[in-house]
């Protein structure tokens, strides 16, 4: 066990944070995979998702922000660049829900965590930040294993490939807006504006993409379900991300893939096999390496200082 991590108790409530929040957003994939399997449209699920989503913050986080910070919720210093990054969210999100149609829960994730890659990928020429041979590795090593992941003429279909490689170019577009906007507002803003403006699009576009039958009762509380669990991940999220670095946390983001696996097995009779295990296991690896490199990059006098310990 990491000595830092040892020592520092809010360091494990933010993993624990993180853990559950990854764990809850399995579950709302689980009920888009369902709703899409059914035979609904992606935009009626996502319409769901953020209206039950925006509702919740209103009543709750709005009134709250107010009386910590004094001002509307919906105060930005730049609010083009928050609507920009909310279009990008609710574009990746129709993308993933229509991946998680055609293809297993654990492979659609593991398309997915491809996205931190391609963000080190293009942070030099978009972020500004300084590139290293070891980002460079990282980003080879995951491709190849999403490439035995997908494993082209296998069993995943060729538009469910492209789908997911699309679901994680722009969830790593989100996640670059992401970085933008954390540095521009308040995280709390950030989450808002996310959900308003993804209610508000997808109230527009939901008529033309309505099911043509009623939902029964277990529908309308899968459907239902969707923005509940869209709110809890995304506050434990942020938690997790309020009582811990970034670089400590992201080796343990990738235990999405077992919640994934988990949830895939228990309610679609889905489990991966070995070879694609062994991708998922190669995309885990690289990004884990690259987020203990950049740890210690980061923090050059604390790895000294572990060093120094491990000799003694």
């Amino acid at each position: 066990m990491p000595a830092n991590i040892a020592s520092h108790p809010r360091l494990w409530l933010g993993i624990i944070f993180l853990i559950s929040a990854l764990w809850t957003l399995s579950l709302l994939d689980t009920a888009g995979k369902l709703l899409g399997m059914a035979g609904y449209h992606v935009v009626m699920i996502a319409w769901m998702r953020y209206t039950i989503n925006t509702v919740f913050m209103a009543a709750t986080l709005m009134p709250l922000y107010k009386r910590r910070h004094g001002r509307s919720i919906l105060h930005s210093t730049r609010p083009r660049l928050q609507v920009l990054r909310a279009l990008a969210l609710l574009l990746s999100t129709l993308v993933f829900f229509s991946v998680l149609k055609i293809v297993p829960l654990a492979e659609g994730t593991a398309m997915n965590f491809c996205a931190p890659l391609i963000v080190l990928a293009v942070s030099p020429w978009l972020l500004g930040e300084t590139t290293y041979i070891s980002r460079w590795i990282a980003v080879g090593v995951g491709f190849a294993g999403m490439l035995i992941v997908i494993r082209p003429g296998g069993d995943i279909p060729a538009h469910g490939v492209v789908l997911g490689l699309l679901s994680a170019a722009t969830y790593a577009t989100v996640s670059i807006l992401n970085r933008k906007a954390n540095q521009a507002d308040d995280p709390m803003v950030t989450l808002f504006y996310g959900g308003l403006v993804g209610m508000v699009i997808s109230s527009l576009m939901v008529p033309f993409f309505w099911s043509p039958h009623t939902p029964d009762a277990t529908e309308w509380m899968i459907l239902a379900s969707t923005g509940i669990t869209s709110t809890i991940g995304h506050f434990f999220m942020n938690s997790a991300y309020r009582h811990a670095e970034a670089s400590v946390l992201t080796p343990f983001a990738y235990s999405q893939i077992i919640s994934a696996s988990a949830m895939g097995w228990l309610v679609f009779n889905q489990f991966p096999d070995a070879i694609t295990i062994l991708g998922i296991a190669i995309i885990c690896a690289s990004g884990m390496g690259i987020a203990y490199v950049e740890h210690r990059r980061a923090h050059p006098l604390r790895a000294m200082a572990d060093a120094a310990k491990t000799a003694a």
